[in-house]
């Protein structure tokens, strides 16, 4: 009797002391909460781009993580580069990477070394716009995507930007604003569809590739007439967090109008052909704006050209044929700071727009359709 008295005052001692879930008690008496758990540690994977250079993705398992890195070495941080899309490696470093996510304490760091020894000069990835069938094609959706919409992008620009494939008017699938000809050219086509409607293509490589330093360079031929407004240019990849035009905007080609046109929207005409560098900075209250014109006597940019850009740290630089021939230098000391350019990679966008306040409207005299023509994208070890 005693015995079973004593064993029921054990169990009920040990059913006591067993409430709270085993938690730890602080000294006024209330549970603690176990520690967070780490996010889990971002994987890599990579492909080939061309002669030793690799393509680097990251991704995480954990939900609602961000991830940062770092290609210098050093540990990474919430202050570091914020990953958006896989990027090109084509110099010897170490890229650093963590997991960050709400209710988790930060991951551990992947870690990994890039040795290709790539001599300066080497093509490390291109977009040739190869076509070995014997039609039309779209260009590569594994590299090219697509804003589309009308006056998606500002500068109050009048044409619809169509993606591959859309059928929604103005688009017309059986008339693709993008193609490439079985030649291996890309054709970026502004239509005049009816009356004051206009329909083009905006290319971009957001979410899919991006690079940071390095040569780029595309051999392109323009349409040139009233309202034409073709470019090739870049955008940080970090715009969806920062905006522009903090996020940094490189402009390696901008031509307006026709051959002889004005160097902005209502001034009187120069008398030459030319083409735009610009870079683009700063915050939305107070932008930072370097242009310069490219204007050699007999220069045409209805003929084959190769513009491009060469990007280092703490320096840009354009040209027009010859990387020797630079018309335009940019650093932070002549353009100003903050510097966006050194802040993380940026992807490529090649497009043709149609009337805006740069420009202004298509007149009588617009030829259409307009046809901006590339050979080729192309991208050097620096």
């Amino acid at each position: 009797m005693r015995v079973e008295m004593f064993g029921s005052l054990l169990l009920m001692v040990a059913l006591m002391c067993g409430c709270g879930g085993g938690g730890k008690t602080s000294s006024n008496g209330t549970d603690t909460p176990p520690p967070a758990q780490n996010a889990a540690t971002p994987t890599m994977t990579t492909a080939a781009a061309q002669n030793g250079a690799t393509i680097v993705s990251l991704a995480d398992s954990t939900s609602g993580v961000t991830i940062y890195y770092t290609l210098d070495g050093s540990t990474p941080t919430s202050t570091s580069m914020q990953y958006f899309a896989p990027f090109l490696v084509s110099s010897n470093l170490t890229v650093k990477a963590i997991a960050a996510a709400p209710g988790y304490q930060n991951s551990t760091v992947l870690s990994k070394d890039f040795a290709p020894n790539i001599a300066s000069g080497t093509l490390v990835w291109s977009d040739e716009f190869a076509n070995a069938g014997g039609a039309n094609a779209l260009p590569d959706a594994k590299t090219w995507t697509y804003d589309t919409g009308y006056r998606c992008c500002g500068n109050n620009e009048l044409e619809t930007y169509c993606a591959a494939g859309s059928a929604t008017a103005p688009c017309d699938p059986a008339n693709p604003n993008a193609y490439i000809d079985t030649t291996g050219v890309l054709h970026i086509v502004g239509r005049n569809t009816s009356g004051t409607t206009y329909s083009s293509a905006r290319l971009k490589t957001q979410g899919v590739f991006s690079f940071m330093y390095g040569r780029i360079e595309a051999r392109m031929k323009l349409p040139e007439s009233q309202g034409m407004w073709p470019a090739f240019w870049l955008l940080g990849n970090n715009i969806t967090t920062v905006s522009w035009p903090a996020c940094g905007e490189l402009d390696v080609m901008e031509h307006i109008d026709g051959s002889n046109p004005p160097f902005y929207a209502g001034a009187q005409p120069p008398g030459y052909d030319w083409i735009a560098g610009s870079v683009h900075g700063g915050t939305t209250s107070a932008h930072l704006d370097g242009t310069q014109k490219y204007n050699p006597q007999g220069f045409s940019a209805a003929a084959w050209h190769t513009y491009g850009m060469s990007w280092t740290k703490g320096q840009v630089q354009f040209y027009v044929d010859d990387p020797a021939n630079v018309y335009a230098t940019y650093t932070p000391a002549t353009f100003g700071n903050p510097w966006p350019f050194d802040a993380g990679p940026q992807f490529i966008i090649l497009n043709l727009a149609i009337g805006g306040d740069w420009p202004g409207s298509p007149d009588a005299t617009t030829v259409f359709p307009g046809d901006m023509q590339v050979d080729y994208v192309r991208i050097y070890k620096n």
